[in-house]
């Protein structure tokens, strides 16, 4: 049986906010390449409550009012105590704006038509307007994300409210999220009535678990992995560029000399071309390092969501972390697509040494391809197209056969 979730996630800051609305918003060229992200179903998307412009920009519009009382209290206040308006709110103890999350898991939505889906949705949305009280002109933006495995709302609210002052026996403007969501207790409460509303409307779902004893994984460790594939990946990208645009301009600019069926190249070609080489063979050698990493940060992540739908409270500092793995993995990305070209170009100059090399020159030729082979980065079609029409073609097609015998099941 599935569970219903619903879970809220307090945003203190406004940069967390204007990070927030480029995921929700999916303002960003990361979220591209975002392995979690299947852009061709972006268009399914669904704006519960539209917002056309930028959270920042929207929670100043909604807060306009809040912001005029601010200023002219400002302008009779002691200039040692004046704050603006954005620094009174990030500096605030009330929240900024809540996030409200509702989900269930991959088998609750299986088989579920669009219709459906979108009625599961309003129900929510009914449940933000009866059951925790906030009006329409409270919510900042609400969205309903159908490019991601599991359907899910994010319902960004503003908890804006007039409130009465008793030091000034005023009625003022003021964010107060206890209004709507007063302890851990109430929440409970809350989350009662979202799975009892869910229920009413043919929703098959079990209450989520109450009280769960289960721990956090330490932010610092996820941000310690983080931060050591970033400095990886960024020092292989810039090791890889440079040294490939190196051998690009000097195969562009070198005159080899042809004799017979052999070429000769300058020294100084010859040489940057083996530090190339090198070079690709210690980032190609990385890349099970790189994947175990990469590994580790979906794990984490995971770890976090399975953790967050047991539990009520969520730090935005996952919310961050999410983002900082999302940049990880386009640049990852950018590095294979560039290691991928890199091969495809060596692929050539290999096919040009076997034609009009050395004998030297192709022997190393042949260990080196083979050691790709070996390494998975080359198949058989590559070897093929390398040794095709050359010295060495009978013997690249021999080793093929000789690795596909080794690999194939004998029956006895």
């Amino acid at each position: 049986m599935s569970y219903a979730i619903f879970r809220v996630e307090p945003i203190n800051k406004l940069s967390d906010l204007a990070q927030i609305g480029s995921h929700n918003k999916r303002e960003k060229k990361a979220y591209k390449s975002n392995p979690n992200i299947d852009i061709t179903k972006t268009k399914y998307n669904i704006d519960l409550v539209p917002l056309s412009e930028k959270y920042i920009k929207g929670f100043y519009n909604l807060t306009k009012e809040y912001k005029l009382e601010h200023d002219k209290r400002m302008e009779i206040m002691r200039d040692d105590r004046k704050k603006p308006f954005r620094q009174m709110v990030d500096d605030s103890n009330n929240v900024v704006a809540d996030e409200l999350l509702f989900t269930s898991d991959f088998d609750f939505f299986k088989g579920m038509s669009k219709k459906q889906i979108k009625k599961w949705a309003d129900t929510c949305m009914e449940f933000v307007y009866n059951d925790l009280g906030y009006t329409k002109e409270q919510i900042l933006h609400a969205t309903l994300h159908m490019d991601e495995k599991t359907p899910h709302i994010h319902c960004v609210v503003v908890p804006l409210i007039r409130k009465f002052d008793k030091r000034t026996n005023t009625e003022k403007w003021t964010i107060s999220k206890k209004q709507y969501i007063k302890d851990k207790a109430h929440l409970s409460e809350l989350q009662d009535k979202y799975y009892q509303r869910l229920i009413d409307n043919g929703f098959g779902l079990e209450r989520g678990i109450k009280n769960s004893d289960n721990e956090h994984i330490s932010i610092k460790e996820f941000k310690k992995i983080t931060n050591k594939l970033d400095n990886r990946l960024e020092k292989q990208n810039y090791l890889m560029t440079r040294d490939y645009e190196k051998l690009e301009e000097k195969l562009k600019n070198s005159k080899p000399t042809i004799t017979g069926k052999e070429v000769k190249i300058d020294k100084d070609t010859y040489d940057t071309l083996n530090q190339f080489m090198n070079t690709s063979k210690k980032v190609i050698k990385d890349i099970p390092r790189n994947q175990a990493l990469f590994k580790e940060l979906t794990d984490y992540t995971k770890s976090y969501k399975d953790l967050e739908n047991e539990k009520r409270n969520i730090q935005v500092e996952v919310k961050k972390l999410e983002y900082q793995n999302e940049k990880l993995q386009a640049e990852n990305n950018r590095l294979h697509n560039l290691i991928h070209n890199i091969l495809q170009t060596l692929k050539q100059f290999f096919h040009r040494l076997l034609k009009i090399g050395t004998e030297k020159d192709k022997d190393d030729v042949v260990l080196g391809i083979k050691e790709y082979y070996t390494q998975n980065l080359y198949d058989n079609f590559d070897l093929h197209d390398i040794a095709n029409n050359t010295s060495k073609e009978q013997e690249i097609n021999d080793y093929l056969y000789s690795k596909d015998y080794d690999d194939r099941d004998i029956d006895i």
